[in-house]
């Protein structure tokens, strides 16, 4: 019989002691997190929900170890995160991140590298089906992101053109926070990043999929209730009516989407047909 274990995180602030006075407020992220689970719990998984203060870098990753022990070939891992995203320069323009930076997951205590992520999933035993679904911004520099996306389609999506009010509606950890964080703690990144290229290049990566909230060249919206993103999984879940694989799963979320958030379907290592076949969460 097959193990099902999940991970729901959600912040709806950071520590400002570690972010240069800036709490990141969200609205919508611990109500994504306890979504997410009772739909895990409903389809058979065994959930662990992570909210806010407790979203530490230590905790996070600890829960994911334990998972990674138990789990065996054929089991599954479902990870949820819902908060903001943000980057920090890619040590040396590094060729897995042509946009030459590392996205990052904004933790309650620090950012953590996607990479950091990848190396968690890289724990588990292959054969071990991951999941990951990421309502949060993976957008480039406000530059780059200003640049794709037009005026009017930035008041589309978050009913105003000033750029303060849109990272205060978005997921994005604000541009000019990122820069001073990663100048102040510079040092640290790139010595975490020369450990993970080392580490990388020695064990094969983890085999999973990841459907997160938006492109690079977006930025995720937060809500009332439930971010933009997990709000229309939810909906298309239907409470377990819904019916078809993961790729029709990512069909059916995008096509309800606004085209200022369309989300990413993204596979690492060989997640192998039959797991991209199933339907979605099956244990």
């Amino acid at each position: 019989m097959t193990t099902g274990l999940s991970l729901h995180v959600g912040l709806n602030k950071v520590d400002p002691a570690k972010y240069g006075g800036w709490d990141g407020e969200l609205v919508a992220c611990e109500n994504d997190a306890n979504d997410m689970a009772r739909l895990a719990r409903a389809a058979g998984f065994k959930d662990t929900t992570v909210l806010t203060r407790d979203g530490t870098v230590e905790n996070i990753t600890a829960e994911l170890r334990k998972a990674a022990d138990k789990l065996a070939d054929g089991d599954i891992l479902l990870f949820t995160y819902s908060g903001h995203g943000g980057q920090v320069v890619n040590l040396d323009g590094a060729e897995d991140e042509p946009d030459e930076f590392d996205e990052t997951l904004v933790f309650f205590d620090r950012e953590f590298l996607d990479d950091e992520l990848y190396r968690e999933f890289g724990r588990f035993a292959d054969g071990v089906r991951i999941l990951a679904f990421l309502d949060c911004c993976h957008s480039g520099s406000a530059i780059e992101v200003r640049e794709l996306l037009s005026p009017e389609a930035m008041e589309q999506q978050f009913q105003t053109r000033e750029p303060s009010e849109i990272e205060n509606t978005s997921r994005l950890m604000p541009v000019l926070k990122q820069h001073e964080i990663y100048e102040r703690d510079k040092e640290f990144y790139q010595g975490l990043q020369r450990e993970l290229r080392q580490e990388k290049g020695r064990k094969e990566p983890a085999s999973g999929l990841l459907i997160s909230a938006c492109q690079d060249n977006q930025l995720a919206s937060d809500g009332p209730v439930n971010g933009k993103f997990t709000e229309t999984l939810l909906e298309v879940w239907d409470r377990g009516a819904f019916k078809g694989g993961y790729r029709d799963f990512h069909r059916d979320i995008l096509r309800r989407m606004p085209a200022t958030q369309s989300p990413n379907f993204y596979t690492a290592g060989r997640p192998g047909d039959a797991f991209l076949g199933q339907r979605p969460f099956t244990v």
